[in-house]
């Protein structure tokens, strides 16, 4: 995979960043959206594959990003297809801060350093190329006015969107309602997308010990005393020199 265009994951992260305050909408869902988001990029890359409500690795060449190559080696050392459920439910420490770190290097967003209460050193991000930003937002916005099916990347970072709670961030109020039903709605144009949005809902509703009626195959349903997947734990502190820690702005 080469590293011309953006990952699902920092498109989906780019779509939650504030431009007037450097903070990320929906901070702990979107911890559960970004181990999604790698899931449908490797999937993109023909490397994972849906099998009933899990998820199977096909093809475990390296694509050549490091963060999503980290992802594929971990699902190719579980042996068996694991639920998409109980993988976005794992915890995944500093993973928004990974995806923010790389957006930094790329030159899409900068470290903006700051103050909590005055106190405690803190990291916000402000976006640099908002045309980025605006293209991403524009692809959305086609597909929820037009209605015509949008291409599978796009389908798929609707879902994702709708599934951490950011239509209200991207369409809010009264006059975003039907906006944000027709997002929820582009759910249904990429299988994959599908899936995982729904794993990602199902784990913040606490509903991860079950798997979906019919969707896993007979003798791969869970237990039905499985224990619900534990909810993605947010970005940790991050250190800092001296005796203060820096915190990463949510």
């Amino acid at each position: 995979m080469g590293r011309s265009r953006r990952t699902l994951p920092e498109e989906l992260l780019l779509l939650a960043l504030d431009p007037a305050t450097g903070t990320t909408a929906q901070p702990q869902s979107l911890d559960l959206g970004l181990a999604g988001a790698q899931l449908v990029e490797l999937a993109l890359a023909g490397r994972i594959a849906p099998d009933g409500d899990r998820i199977a690795v096909v093809v475990p060449r390296p694509t050549g990003d490091p963060t999503l190559d980290s992802a594929l080696e971990l699902l190719r050392r579980r042996g068996a297809p694991v639920r998409a459920v109980h993988w976005i439910g794992g915890p995944r420490l500093g993973l928004r801060q990974t995806y923010l770190s790389h957006l930094e290097r790329c030159g899409m967003v900068a470290a903006v350093p700051g103050q909590m209460c005055g106190v405690l050193p803190t990291t916000r991000y402000q976006a640099t190329d908002t045309a980025i930003s605006r293209e991403i937002r524009a692809r959305l916005d086609s597909a929820i006015r037009t209605g015509v099916p949008p291409d599978p990347r796009t389908a798929a970072l609707a879902a994702l969107a709708h599934a951490v709670g950011l239509g209200k961030h991207l369409y809010p109020g009264n006059e975003g309602r039907s906006s944000r039903s027709r997002l929820r709605d582009l759910i249904r144009h990429d299988p994959m997308g599908g899936l995982v949005a729904h794993a990602v809902m199902d784990v913040q509703n606490g509903a991860a010990a079950q798997p979906r009626r019919g969707s896993a195959p007979a003798g791969r349903q869970a237990a039905s005393g499985a224990r619900a997947a534990e909810p993605a734990r947010g970005v940790p502190m991050q250190p800092h020199r001296g005796s203060m820690a820096r915190a990463v702005a949510h």
